[in-house]
């Protein structure tokens, strides 16, 4: 199994936006073959972070998240212009929820 890290640092003012257009993305993205997890969770240290994690079958099944029409609409359209940065790290699921 393929898991995602993304850390996501809001401009300030826009995190709550965030939430709200992670939150439709969460919805379409448990229902693509292949996804396990995608969950958003907010930094009680600093609020504008969203840490997001997600789990899918393997990178193919992430790369079609990534090249899906609700995640252009969504998440490259909306989300990111609204953040400060990015950043992305992948790994090997060792140990099943």
């Amino acid at each position: 199994m393929f898991a995602i890290i993304a850390r996501l640092r809001f401009k300030a003012g826009n995190v709550d936006e965030g939430i709200t257009l992670l939150s439709q993305a969460a919805t379409l993205s448990r229902q693509e073959p292949g996804c396990h997890i995608y969950i958003a969770n907010q930094d009680l240290a600093d609020p504008d972070t969203i840490v997001m994690y997600e789990q899918y079958d393997d990178e193919a099944a992430f790369q079609a998240h990534r090249d899906s029409a609700h995640f252009a609409e969504i998440v490259a359209s909306k989300v990111l212009p609204l953040l400060e940065s990015r950043t992305r790290e992948t790994f090997t699921v060792v140990s099943p929820a």
